[in-house]
């Protein structure tokens, strides 16, 4: 009964609020462990699990340092973390750090249906980083046994396990900027996920740019946050940024936020927190899933940047969750769209606080054939795509964007963006082909692998270069054909996916759309409609398939997976040609 008595961490600084200027993370938490706030973990109902301050923490991440150190495991090597949203993370993370061990954060299974394919992919993990040590809630200890069954592995267990016995007495070596911190694992939206490098320093100048400048930390901030440990959103920025500014952070898990969304506006009435994020869909889904009258509930007149990123973002949802919570005190210039990625640790460019979101409409047609984006200023809101303002690059990084030949393009014309800076990562692990492919480590500047433009210095994404559909010379944003088909009352948002696969003519666009139909005449009426509606907006003859619910592939993120599904997609049509060519 001992919760019933814990309080959460205090909002109010009493130590002099610093804004991560410190040499590396371990010196941030050294200083944050000098006040009085921490994190709080929350269950499914709001109700407080536990808490610990700064100064706990670092206490148990040195012990598990030198427990760590026990192992013998030595500087630089990795050590996996499936990464559930619990203190044992941190200790684990943080011990890491202070050991000179490289923490790798890997994703929970998505449910409990999927054990061998969770397995797979943890499997792949440990071989891709080379793991000598893998963390795992005790529950899940089972699942990283047997897929470590074929690694030397010095250390399989959870954190408590570790810690039964004394800890060895073991000098800890020094950490320096230059010393790799950890490796984040991209999102694999487009490939396997690449294990990102990330050095002290790196992290430091990410963390003081998004806290400083993008953000605009104080000290009555609070942090409130569902995100995933594992993804850089979460453990950049609701695990490292918090603690490098001495922020208190309440955590609802993932899994949590999922079944009972509300909880995370619930926790951020509970707690007066003024700083949350959350991809469209989070925002999505409240809305979704809100009852009549129950806005009222919330107070939401504290949270002063309510970030957006991770994936594009549709001005629509976030007009419709601003007008719904309205009466709960929330003031739509609250939104922060942002873009990031963990090739430069997390942060990117930030839009300006305080004026919500500002979107560009642009002439489709000129956009699909001269990749130039003109302002659209007419009435048929068909003949206009739109995207959101995600501002300025932080300071001291540069950001162009530049055609394929590598030359700086003008202001409103489509190109690769281009990052430089020194939130960079060093590389891909052990992956030197892949990081020569996008970081020229001469100059400076990473190839993102995304496309979008400039207007005024502000930076509008517009897609990811390997999404984008070239048929018969015009560029087709495959969210167009997505937001098109979701329009309608039949689809849920984010049941939808667009691809391009090669055909003995044009290339074919393929639009595979999550249905929950099962009347035979329904169905074939909804594909009927929906490639007569593909045709008339885009004048394409495309491919409509209805496939079961959840069936379409995600990234670890959430976001849509197109170059997986377009993988599967072609695999289904080999394997029906070759049952074909047998029979």
């Amino acid at each position: 009964m001992a919760e019933l008595y814990m309080s959460a961490t205090l909002t109010q600084h009493f130590l002099p609020q610093r804004l991560a200027d410190f040499p590396t993370i371990t010196d941030a938490l050294d200083y944050a462990a000098l006040g009085e706030t921490g994190v709080n973990f929350y269950d499914g109902r709001c109700r407080l699990t536990a808490v610990v301050q700064y100064a706990a923490l670092r206490r148990k991440a040195l012990d598990m340092a030198k427990r760590l150190c026990g192992l013998g495991l030595k500087k630089g090597s990795r050590v996996a973390l499936v990464a559930d949203t619990n203190s044992a993370f941190m200790e684990v993370f943080y011990g890491c750090l202070y050991a000179g061990l490289l923490p790798v954060p890997l994703p929970v299974p998505s449910s409990l249906g999927t054990h061998d394919s969770y397995v797979k992919k943890l499997s792949n993990f440990f071989k891709s980083c080379d793991a000598h040590a893998v963390f795992a809630p005790a529950e899940l200890v089972p699942f990283a046994k047997e897929a470590a069954k074929c690694f030397d592995m010095g250390f399989i267990g959870s954190a408590k396990e570790l810690q039964a016995g004394p800890a060895p007495d073991i000098l800890l070596a020094s950490v320096q900027p230059d010393d790799v911190a950890y490796l984040q694992y991209t999102s694999g939206s487009t490939r396997f996920p690449r294990g990102v490098t990330i050095t002290h320093r790196a992290a430091m100048a990410n963390l003081q740019g998004m806290l400083r400048d993008g953000l605009g930390i104080g000290p009555t901030d609070r942090c409130v946050s569902w995100l995933p440990f594992y993804h850089d959103m979460g453990l950049v920025g609701f695990v490292l940024a918090p603690m490098a500014s001495q922020m208190s952070v309440d955590y609802l898990r993932t899994q949590d936020f999922a079944m009972r969304p509300r909880q995370w506006l619930n926790l951020i009435s509970q707690n007066k927190g003024t700083v949350s994020f959350a991809p469209p869909f989070g925002y999505d889904i409240c809305s979704r899933r809100l009852r009549e009258g129950e806005a009222a509930r919330f107070d939401l007149s504290s949270w002063r940047v309510a970030g957006i990123g991770a994936e594009p973002i549709r001005d629509e949802i976030l007009e419709r969750f601003a007008r719904q919570f309205s009466v709960s005190g929330f003031d739509q210039k609250s939104f922060v769209p942002c873009y990031g990625l963990a090739e430069s640790t997390l942060g990117v460019c930030f839009s300006r606080r305080d004026i919500g979101i500002q979107v560009d409409r642009i002439n489709r047609w000129e956009l699909e054939r001269t990749s130039q984006a003109l302002p659209f200023d007419g009435i048929d809101s068909n003949a206009a795509a739109v995207f959101v303002n995600c501002g300025s690059v932080l300071p001291g990084h540069e950001l162009e964007i530049r055609n394929d030949s590598g030359r700086v393009l003008p202001e409103r014309q489509i190109g690769r963006i281009m990052l430089k800076g020194p939130s960079l990562m060093s590389g891909y692990f052990q992956d030197e082909d892949s990081t020569q492919a996008v970081l020229d480590k001469a100059e400076g500047w990473l190839d993102t692998g995304d496309l979008g433009y400039l207007n005024n210095g502000e930076l509008f994404i517009t897609g990811r270069r390997k999404d984008l559909l070239i048929v018969r010379g015009r560029n087709i944003w495959p969210q167009d054909i997505e937001y098109l088909a979701e329009s309608q009352p039949e689809i849920r948002p984010g049941d939808v996916i667009a691809f391009l696969v090669p055909n003995d003519t044009d290339p074919e666009v393929v639009v595979q759309v999550q249905c929950r139909i099962t009347d035979q005449e329904q169905r074939e009426r909804l594909v009927q409609s929906l490639t007569r509606l593909i045709n008339g907006e885009f004048g394409l003859t495309s491919r409509v398939e209805l496939v079961p619910p959840h069936s379409l592939p995600r990234t670890s993120s959430g976001k849509p997976s197109r170059a997986e599904a377009r993988k599967r997609f072609l695999q289904t049509q080999s394997g029906c040609e070759l049952t074909l060519a047998v029979g």
